[in-house]
């Protein structure tokens, strides 16, 4: 048996927390230790915690005074015990046979150095139940391919994990701490790219099992993540978008090959995607969506250019050396 660390980063969300706690509570293998993540500002939390009967849990807090999910979640890798770390996120529910699922890949194979699977997202009441075959892949000209709340089939490699539902072999990320070069104010989006394809690198599998699962609920992030916007027309941020595109594009930088790196630059300003637009994208979206599509292109082409400056201007920090 391996000792299990979970780390639950949180913030002015105790009634998720709790439903979060409460599905701890609840595992058939019991985690060796939690640590929740709380800002030193959030008093509604402290509150709840106060009075909240951990029971057989094993668990103790943390107070951070930095705003972001990234430095929570590096407290988080310094404050834990476990031979394998944890991470979900305060708006999740794990499933009771999460943990004994998650270790049972460990032990089955030393060279696994992550573990992840589905979050089952539920939105307004309503279950996203799709199936998708193709999870947590790169592509080899940089497009990245989630579907982590939507993965189905057997166990399989992987390049990404998802936040709310990973988990690594502490021997496997001894060195890693997650970028604090990235974006964004609350949960800085794409922070799973480089700390996951740096463990590929190091030569570690990581594995998707649709089975190792959670139960999402989506808290509201207003302006924080255009990703998780339906209405565009009402939600859409410049701000949110460019940030969320200087991080993935800074992630894959860090670790794409030298040419798949001109590759992906070069794919992602003439092509990218419905999110993240290049020229070609700008252009079949303009029909339909007029102002609002110059205005995803224009934050785009800005998240881009700025997420390549960070990259040459930090190439050689200690997080991610590059090769000279």
């Amino acid at each position: 048996m391996l000792k299990i660390t979970v780390v639950v980063p949180t913030y002015q969300r105790p009634i998720d927390l709790a439903r979060c706690l409460a599905a701890l509570q609840q595992q058939y293998r019991p985690a060796n230790q939690v640590i929740v993540i709380v800002r030193d500002t959030d008093t509604a939390t402290w509150d709840f915690l106060r009075d909240f009967q951990p029971a057989e849990l094993s668990l103790q807090t943390a107070t951070i005074k930095v705003p972001g999910v990234i430095a929570a979640m590096n407290l988080g890798l310094e404050q834990a015990q476990g031979e394998v770390i944890a991470f979900t996120d305060d708006d999740a529910a794990p499933r009771p046979d999460w943990l004994e699922r998650i270790e049972r890949h460990y032990l089955n194979n030393d060279r696994v150095g992550g573990v992840g699977g589905r979050d089952w997202v539920r939105e307004d009441g309503k279950l996203l139940d799709e199936a998708k075959s193709i999870v947590g892949k790169v592509q080899w000209f940089g497009r990245t391919i989630g579907n982590h709340h939507l993965g189905v089939g057997a166990a399989r490699e992987v390049d990404i994990l998802k936040g709310v539902n990973m988990s690594w072999r502490r021997q496997a990320i001894a060195h890693l701490r997650f970028d604090e070069r990235l974006q964004g104010s609350g949960a800085q989006a794409h922070f799973e790219i480089a700390f996951s394809l740096a463990v590929r690198r190091a030569g570690w599998s990581i594995i998707y099992d649709p089975l190792v699962a959670v139960d999402h609920y989506p808290a509201e992030r207003p302006q924080t993540d255009p990703r998780l916007h339906q209405n565009w027309r009402s939600q859409f941020n410049a701000t949110a978008m460019t940030q969320t595109v200087h991080n993935e594009t800074l992630g894959l930088l860090e670790h794409l090959p030298w040419l798949n790196r001109i590759i992906f630059m070069v794919w992602a300003v003439a092509i990218g995607t419905r999110i993240a637009p290049g020229l070609l994208q700008y252009l079949r979206l303009l029909p339909r969506e007029g102002a609002l599509a110059s205005d995803k292109w224009r934050a785009s082409l800005q998240g881009r250019w700025q997420g390549w400056q960070t990259w040459q201007q930090t190439r050689f920090a200690e997080f991610g050396k590059d090769s000279p």
